[in-house]
């Protein structure tokens, strides 16, 4: 499968059926992300238990990059230490800046498929809102 058919099928899954459109009961951290270029917003709201991302939701409106973004990214965090998922979003961040490794991009998994929006200027914000809000977060925790 071409990298380009790959991203456009995790794209549309992830905004067809995103798992992680939702409230989460007992959250214990919740923050609003918005893109003010093109209005993308999300609440992001994660239960950690003992330093692990137990589950995690969000909710709020936006293109599909932003929110299919969002979906995957916490795909790959729950049930992970915040410790960890705070270095998978840098390395997610530091991919989006070209600067991951083949290795370090096969680790982000699903997330993986959206290196290319670094060539589309105008979509970095919208792919990168979640992950963004998620390390706020993070560092707050």
């Amino acid at each position: 499968m071409s990298n380009r058919s790959f991203y456009n099928e995790v794209l549309t899954d992830h905004n067809i059926s995103p798992g992680h459109k939702h409230e989460i009961e007992g959250a214990n951290f919740e923050l609003e992300g918005v893109n003010p270029n093109c209005g993308d917003d999300i609440i992001l709201k994660l239960r950690v238990e003992d330093g692990v991302i137990a589950d995690g939701g969000y909710t709020g409106d936006g293109c599909a990059i932003s929110q299919a973004s969002a979906d995957i990214m916490l795909d790959l965090v729950i049930g992970k230490s915040t410790d960890e998922a705070q270095r998978l979003a840098d390395m997610f961040l530091r991919m989006i800046r070209g600067e991951a490794t083949d290795e370090e991009i096969e680790e982000l998994e699903e997330a993986g498929a959206l290196k290319d929006v670094s060539h589309m200027p105008a979509r970095v914000k919208c792919a990168v809102l979640g992950w963004h809000t998620l390390g706020n977060i993070l560092d707050k925790s």
